[in-house]
């Protein structure tokens, strides 16, 4: 809370609104923290203040760019002139109903009803929409690792040509199926999203390694030994001879039994990362078990039947698919055990960052450390080596993850593609000097607002009282 108000009126405020109230006057933003409050400097009182009285303009886009600078990503909601300059500033404006022109124009979202509760319904739906992003992208990057890890092994260590025709079905049926995902009925998370390259992709790693060993193990079975024939009494298929037209372990029968085994355990990967608990437990939407349904169809028919001279192709007949579907079912249900065990490692960094970013202590130096790597900056990536210096932050030496080499190599590309604009009153305020923009307020302007503050702060205190206090302005 940034008021202009008196800091009785602001910490009785917060307390009947839940927000707490452990709040200072502005005066603390120059002078630095408290000697008793064991804040170690400035930007961490910002960070963990519940709110600050007696601010001016200044005071406010200053808050904003501490809380920027410390690698958050801020949302401001603002009414009068006063809060123009920091509704500019934040990465999210907020323009609530009734508001000045001056606030409306530096704002990004301009609500028209009363209430905040639009924004909530903002913020859910947004989350929503990150989290099928994440579920494609955790899907995508993990089938191309299994196809290019499963297959290398088959090529090199039985001299399996898989038909190159076959991988295009493959796509064409992953394709359509995983487009359905932008209609999917998914969970927004409890915490602020963000683009975690390295969660992502050792999220991949781990289930495209896994779906390739279900492939490998499949195949070794199925021509090393002799278990589904003495069991099943299907067709074995012997190693050729470098003198055939085919050598090593390449039969059209057995390219069948692969892609099956490979397209219908690829797809239904995507139960496993759209859901937080067990798969079962999560309801997907109807299209999307309907696209599933009719590829998983697809691709059985394909493997039962065609006899496709020209790609190396011939049915395997509906005992095969059986075994494969069977094999696959054994292999899926461990997925849920491996998603647990990432999201158990993962979720705990993310959830301890939160819960220590809003605690009212003051942080440690681990902590610090932690929030450092873990919430997403403006740097994308973790602090450079004269920032450590600078700050004096001292942290264990290890090697950069490719996701943050890439990062920082590509950042000087993709500044300009900054998604905010100032629009505007955002741009007579946002001069050449941006630490040092002008901002010029006529006086009676400003302590008209500063009633207006005060009326409604005294309306609301009184709700329920039977007296009115007044505020000196």
């Amino acid at each position: 809370m940034l008021t202009g108000d008196q800091l009785a009126i602001a910490k009785e405020t917060g307390r009947r609104l839940g927000m707490g109230d452990n709040m200072f006057l502005s005066t603390t933003l120059k002078e630095g923290p408290p000697p008793d409050s064991g804040y170690r400097d400035i930007d961490d009182l910002v960070l963990h203040a519940d709110g600050f009285a007696g601010v001016y303009p200044e005071h406010k886009y200053e808050i904003v760019d501490r809380l920027q600078k410390m690698g958050h990503m801020i949302a401001m909601t603002g009414d009068g002139v006063n809060d123009a300059p920091a509704l500019s500033k934040a990465n999210v404006g907020v323009a609530v109903a009734d508001a000045s022109d001056a606030a409306r124009s530096a704002a990004d979202i301009v609500l028209t009803e009363p209430g905040l509760s639009v924004i909530i319904d903002a913020i859910l739906g947004s989350r929503q929409i990150f989290q099928r992003m994440r579920n494609y992208a955790i899907y995508t990057c993990s089938i191309t690792i299994r196809i290019l890890v499963g297959f290398s092994v088959l090529i090199f260590a039985y001299k399996f040509d898989f038909p190159s025709f076959m991988i295009l079905i493959l796509a064409i049926l992953n394709d359509g199926t995983i487009l359905t995902i932008s209609k999917d009925r998914v969970k927004p998370s409890s915490y602020p999203n963000s683009w975690h390259l390295s969660e992502i992709f050792t999220y991949a790693i781990v289930y495209g390694v896994y779906l390739a060993a279900s492939t490998i193990a499949f195949f070794a079975v199925a021509v090393d030994t002799t278990f589904f024939q003495d069991k099943f009494g299907v067709q074995h298929f012997p190693y050729n001879s470098q003198s055939n037209i085919n050598p090593g372990y390449n039969h059209p029968v057995l390219n069948s039994i692969i892609y099956l085994q490979v397209s219908t355990i690829s797809q239904a990967l995507i139960f496993i990362t759209r859901s937080h608990s067990f798969f079962f437990l999560e309801r997907p939407s109807i299209v999307l078990v309907g696209a599933f349904l009719i590829a998983q169809l697809i691709a059985t028919f394909i493997a039962v039947w065609a006899n496709w001279n020209f790609t190396h192709i011939h049915g395997c007949g509906w005992t095969w698919a059986a075994i494969v579907w069977i094999w696959n079912i054994i292999w899926f249900f461990p997925l849920d055990l491996l998603k647990f065990a990432l999201r158990a490692y993962f979720d705990r960094q993310h959830t301890q960052t939160m819960a220590e970013t809003f605690a009212a202590q003051p942080s440690t130096e681990n902590q610090r450390l932690r929030r450092q790597t873990t919430i997403s900056s403006d740097n994308f990536g973790p602090p450079s080596r004269s920032f450590i210096r600078r700050t004096s932050i001292q942290r264990p030496s290890r090697r950069e993850t490719f996701a943050q080499a890439t990062a920082r190599y590509y950042t000087p590309h993709t500044q300009h593609l900054s998604i905010h604009h100032h629009r505007n009153f955002a741009k007579m305020m946002h001069n050449q000097a941006d630490e040092n923009p002008l901002f010029m307020v006529d006086s009676n302007e400003l302590q008209r607002f500063s009633l207006v503050q005060a009326h409604h702060a005294s309306k609301l205190l009184n709700r329920n009282n039977g007296y009115i206090a007044t505020t000196n302005v």
